[in-house]
């Protein structure tokens, strides 16, 4: 379970409260916030760049404070850089199928999602929204104003595109990630 716990501090892009991962690693929460103070001593007692941060009850994995301005030095390379062919890709599929939750963009894709969705959020051209426990990624407003309309629905062939149902697809494909028990995303948007 620890392993498991660590694995999802690593991939989230935001702090992870002990319910959630208790119901995402199917265990008590006493025995999620064991399992959490054991990594917290594990990162932070050696001198590493990873820490994992604690605020009340929520926990996130983060990198060691003292390499800041490496990080930002580098993160401000990575921020001005070109966007690569994925992150357009997966920027297209938010605009035109938003809100959407990460699950369904890597059924769409095919990949794992989760570096470029927080490459996305720092660049500040997505933004997350969270309902009913689950996480919804959609375009900034920001980048709406940059690419030059007012509203999505002026994006090209935004009506044709977004309409499109992808149900049948998507059933027929394997799955990226499991999520079990969760409801189809059309259940929680209404």
């Amino acid at each position: 379970m620890k392993s498991a716990i660590e694995s999802l501090l690593y991939i989230s892009t935001r702090p992870l409260s002990f319910k959630e991962l208790a119901k995402l690693t199917n265990q008590k929460i006493g025995e999620v916030e064991a399992a959490v103070k054991e990594l917290v001593d594990e990162y932070n007692l050696k001198d590493g760049g990873i820490k994992i941060i604690q605020n009340g009850h929520e926990v996130q994995m983060t990198t060691n404070p003292k390499h800041t301005e490496l990080i930002q030095g580098f993160l401000g390379e990575e921020v001005s850089g070109e966007l690569t062919p994925a992150s357009i890709e997966t920027l297209s599929i938010i605009a035109y199928r938003q809100p959407i939750t990460r699950e369904d963009l890597e059924q769409i894709r095919g990949v794992n999602c989760s570096i470029i969705l927080r490459n996305l959020l720092i660049r500040g051209l997505a933004e997350e929204d969270k309902k009913d426990g689950r996480v919804f990624y959609r375009l900034s407003v920001d980048f709406i104003k940059h690419l030059g309309v007012t509203d999505v629905k002026e994006l090209p062939d935004f009506e044709k595109l977004s309409s499109i149902n992808i149900a049948p697809v998507l059933d027929s494909m394997p799955s990226v990630t499991a999520e079990p028990d969760q409801p189809p995303i059309e259940e929680v948007l209404e």
